[in-house]
């Protein structure tokens, strides 16, 4: 391990982030035998300091980690792992585990903002508060999400034939958020549609007819 700078317990911090999307979904530790593991399974393994032991992650949830690419910082002191994650990474089962607002100092740039929309719609799915509209979609169950997805395609549909350009941009909005909350019901996160729609359009591999 040249180069790297293990604590006086043998640790490093871990730093995930999502390669697509470049999302932070957590930080972890690691000691140089779960990073060897990483390294020879490219799958995430971290060392749990509460239970002093290795932990694959995604073993239990599904929820696995890719590995992509690791580097480390200038001081050899912290990782940056680059993953394609599965599911959410957040064992609340949120995309990633920093979702909590400290403070918000100006504005999120526009095109994160539909991951920043994911999370909020992955809070609101685990905590449900009342008089949510995006909670009572979810208490809904699957078919009613679907009907609205349904409604909201039509109104794209006829917002289109209409060439109007304003309430095309606004009946889409309805549209991808009601997606977001379809994929959110059925554990997917966007990082994975993202990730797929890179392979079908990456590297020239795949045939014309494979590409939307």
């Amino acid at each position: 391990m040249t180069g790297l700078r293990f604590d006086r317990d043998g640790l490093i911090p871990a730093i995930v982030q999502d390669v697509h999307s470049r999302q932070v979904l957590m930080l972890a530790y690691m000691n140089e035998e779960s990073l060897q593991k990483t390294l020879a399974t490219g799958q995430t393994w971290f060392y749990s300091r509460s239970r002093q032991e290795l932990w694959h992650k995604g073993a239990t949830s599904g929820h696995m980690q890719e590995v992509k690419r690791i580097t480390y910082d200038c001081d050899g002191d912290a990782l940056l792992l680059e993953v394609e994650q599965t599911g959410g990474a957040c064992h609340t089962g949120t995309v990633s585990c920093f979702f909590h607002t400290l403070a918000e100092i100006g504005e999120v740039p526009q095109e994160n903002f539909l991951f920043v929309l994911e999370n909020i719609i992955a809070e609101q799915k685990i905590n449900r508060p009342t008089g949510s509209y995006t909670a009572k979609l979810f208490t809904g169950g699957l078919d009613r999400i679907l009907k609205k997805i349904g409604e909201e395609a039509g109104e794209v549909i006829i917002a289109a034939k209409n060439r109007d350009r304003g309430e095309l941009i606004y009946e889409s909005g309805d549209l991808l958020f009601h997606l977001l909350v379809l994929l959110a019901e059925k554990g997917i996160t966007l990082a994975e549609v993202v990730a797929e729609l890179a392979r079908r359009h990456g590297r020239g591999r795949q045939s014309r007819e494979e590409r939307p």
